[in-house]
């Protein structure tokens, strides 16, 4: 058949309004930059970045990650944002270290509130609190870091302890009794270098290591007393100091997988360290709320955290705010919290999504009903108060307080309290 050239530029034409129909090559790629201190947040951001080019075709993004050791990035992004050099688009920022990148009438981190503000009502707003200053918040979690306790159902069941009726914290000293007579056994362990035994117990009564005005109230008579409560249970017998002091060596993750203690409070995000570290107790771990200290108290509390920040510097800040709330504070970005990380999200109607009872090596190892305990306790989980003061706080508990009245034993609650609230005053 002759083809004219009138069928020719015809059929040129249907061929280019077909290519219009087709799949549109990716646009080129915006590289931004992420530092981050922890291996396992490299994962969530990477399939984030995936999500986020597959709904946004036209505003593609490469994420250059570094991961740098803790210590290391701390440092040099606070130098370089002092220097006004240098700084990536992204950043993780642990939650006691976030107080020094806000230091100053303009810190060097943007405001995410235009962002962030449709999501708000769906998030545990203590979470946000965290990383905001000045009515701005800055940083976005990877969690809410719910405190929990992680109850060993063997050594429970063979002490004739039902883990549903300890309510409160005399419920509980009585039950780790139980279990010392009938398994020899101790109920729990606690923190000799760490403040994750002793913080979420104080931040339950309302108490903290600052007040709202963010002056240190180490020593006030509710943290006394609750010192006072962990002592007397190592005193007992009831509590054993942690091996390595604390909750994150080597030497405990072996003791626990060997059957070392009965239980242990930590945020929830401690699962992974389950999963990972404590293979032999797959099974044998039940997730329950925290006893209370007074009926109708408050069962859990907020704790640890990451705060992902974008920096001043960014060139591209715009497309990096949206990206960082689209990864966190998205409904699916939220899911992927649990699925990728396992961690409890900052979103509260995540929760409820069936993804959080889908088989996985979380579900696998502590069962399906963890998100209906977190439900039930939402509106209990309370807020800490992180001001100027907060990294030095949690320095001064770590090293000073916590060492002194448990590991080598050498001041009392209330006088190793009250030294290092006078230096935190000091400062």
């Amino acid at each position: 058949m002759k083809i004219t050239t009138k069928v020719l530029v015809t059929l040129m034409m249907l061929g280019l309004a077909i290519a219009g129909f087709a799949a549109p090559k990716d646009a080129k790629k915006t590289t931004l930059t992420f530092w981050t201190f922890q291996e396992v947040h490299t994962a969530f951001m990477k399939d984030a970045v995936e999500s986020w080019n597959k709904a946004n075709p036209k505003e593609q993004i490469e994420l250059k990650i570094d991961v740098l050791p803790y210590d290391d990035l701390h440092n040099k992004l606070l130098i370089s944002l002092q220097a006004g050099t240098g700084a990536p688009d992204l950043a993780d920022i642990e939650i006691s270290k976030f107080a020094n990148f806000l230091k100053g009438k303009k810190p060097g981190l943007a405001p995410l509130n235009k962002y962030i503000a449709k999501y708000l009502d769906k998030i545990i707003i203590g979470r946000m609190d965290s990383y905001k200053k000045d009515g701005n918040y800055y940083g976005i979690d990877y969690h809410v870091g719910a405190s929990v306790m992680y109850y060993n159902t063997d050594y429970m069941k063979a002490a004739g302890v039902d883990i549903d009726k300890i309510v409160t914290w005399d419920d509980y000293e009585a039950a780790g009794k139980q279990v010392l007579a009938k398994t020899g056994k101790p109920m729990c362990t606690v923190e000799s270098t760490e403040h994750w035994s002793f913080y979420p117990l104080i931040v339950q009564q309302g108490s903290d290591f600052l007040d709202k005005n963010g002056n240190g109230q180490l020593d006030n008579p509710i943290n006394v007393k609750t010192l006072e409560y962990l002592k007397k249970l190592v005193d007992e017998g009831v509590a054993v100091v942690a091996p390595g002091g604390f909750h994150h060596s080597e030497e405990y993750w072996s003791f626990m997988n060997n059957g070392g203690a009965a239980s242990v409070w930590m945020p929830l995000w401690y699962m992974g360290r389950f999963t990972s570290y404590m293979p032999k107790l797959s099974g044998k771990i039940a997730v329950r709320p925290l006893p209370v200290w007074t009926k109708g108290g408050a069962r859990s509390a907020g704790m640890g955290g990451t705060g992902t920040a974008v920096t001043t510097q960014s060139k591209k800040m715009d497309l990096a705010c949206r990206f960082l709330v689209y990864a966190k504070a998205s409904e699916e970005g939220s899911v992927k919290t649990w699925t990728i990380l396992g961690f409890d999200p900052i979103r509260w109607d995540a929760w409820t999504d069936p993804a959080m009872k889908a088989k996985n090596q979380y579900t696998d190892y502590f069962g399906t009903g963890v998100f209906d305990m977190l439900v039930s306790i939402k509106d209990e989980i309370k807020g800490i108060n992180v001001g100027a003061k907060f990294p030095q706080a949690v320095t001064l508990v770590q090293k000073n307080v916590m060492f002194k009245v448990l590991g080598e034993k050498s001041a009392t609650p209330a006088q190793a309290l009250a030294d290092a609230n006078k230096l935190l005053n000091a400062q």
